[in-house]
C-alpha cells in the first residue's frame, strides 16, 4: 500500500488513505481518503468541531495518524514529517507573524527558517516587499499595519521559499470583501505557478474559487467533487445551500 502512495505522489501533491485521528475514545478524522494535483486549488470546508484543523495538522507533519497514511509532497506523514516541514507553507488563522518586529524583520526571521541563503533571501525579500508595494513601509513593526496587509504579507511569506504546497487555515477571516478579493487573486497566481493551495474557509463565496471541495462532517467526509457539481447534484442555488444541508446533520460541537 505504502508504495502505491509513493507512486501515486508522482501526479499528486497529497494523497490520504484512510486518514485517522483518535483521542482516547474520541475518533476527531474518521478514515478520510483524498487526492489533491499539482497546482490545484483545494477547499476543506467544515463546521467547528469538523474535524478538518486536526486532519490539517497531521498533513502538515504536526501530529501522528492514529491510523491510516498520507504522502504530501512525496513523502510519509508518519516518518518523514521533517522533510514534509521544508517543503509546505503554512499560514494560521490567528495569524502567524510576528508583530513586534517590522516587515523586514519578519521576512527575513522566516527566511532563516526556511532555509533561504543570505543572497536569495536577499532577493527574495526585495522581490516581495516590491510585489506588496511595501518597500516604504519595510521598517514598520507589523502590528502597525491594516490587517489586511498582514494576511497579504503573512501569505507572501508562507510561499517564499516555493513550496511545493502551502495550507491556509481560514486566511482571511475578519478582512473586508475588496480585501478577501485581492486574497484569492495571489491565491490564484500562486497556483498559476505550480504551487497547491489547500485551504480552510468559513466562507461560502470562497468555496466557489476552489477547482474541488471536501465537505467535513463529524470527521468524515460527505462530499467531495467541484462546487458546480455539488450544486448540481444537490440541486442547490449556491454553496452555503450545500453546506447547509451537510452540516446540519452533524451531532457534535467540537473536534
Amino acid at each position: 500500500m505504502k508504495e502505491n502512495l509513493y507512486q501515486m505522489s508522482k501526479s499528486y501533491s497529497i494523497i490520504a488513505e484512510s486518514l485517522t485521528k483518535t483521542f482516547g475514545s474520541f475518533t476527531a478524522v474518521d478514515s478520510i481518503s483524498f487526492n489533491v494535483s499539482a497546482g490545484e486549488i483545494f477547499g476543506f470546508l467544515g463546521a467547528n468541531g469538523a474535524g478538518k484543523t486536526t486532519a490539517m495538522r497531521m498533513l502538515c507533519g504536526l501530529s501522528k495518524p492514529t491510523s491510516g497514511s498520507a504522502v504530501v509532497a512525496g513523502f510519509n506523514i508518519d516518518k518523514e514529517s521533517e522533510s514534509i516541514k521544508q517543503r509546505i507553507g503554512y499560514m494560521s488563522q490567528k495569524f502567524s507573524l510576528y508583530q513586534d518586529l517590522t516587515v523586514s524583520e519578519n521576512i527575513e526571521f522566516y527566511g532563516g527558517i526556511y532555509g533561504l541563503g543570505k543572497q536569495k533571501l536577499a532577493q527574495s525579500a526585495k522581490e516581495l516587499l516590491h510585489r506588496l508595494h511595501l518597500e516604504k513601509d519595510a521598517r514598520t513593526l507589523v502590528r502597525a499595519l491594516p490587517l489586511g496587509w498582514k494576511q497579504k504579507l503573512s501569505f507572501s511569506i508562507a510561499i517564499m521559499h516555493q513550496p511545493s504546497i502551502v495550507f491556509l487555515d481560514e486566511p482571511t477571516g475578519g478582512v473586508d470583501p475588496v480585501t478577501r478579493r485581492q486574497f484569492w487573486q495571489m491565491i490564484y497566481e500562486a497556483a498559476d505557478h505550480g504551487i497547491t493551495i489547500f485551504v480552510t474557509t468559513h466562507y461560502m463565496d470562497e468555496a466557489e474559487y476552489c477547482d474541488r471541495v471536501a465537505i467535513m462532517v463529524d470527521g468524515k467526509i460527505e462530499a467531495l467533487d467541484s462546487p458546480q457539481q455539488m450544486k448540481e447534484q444537490m440541486k442547490a442555488e449556491d454553496m452555503n445551500e450545500v453546506f447547509y444541508r451537510l452540516a446540519r446533520t452533524a451531532t457534535r460541537a467540537s473536534a
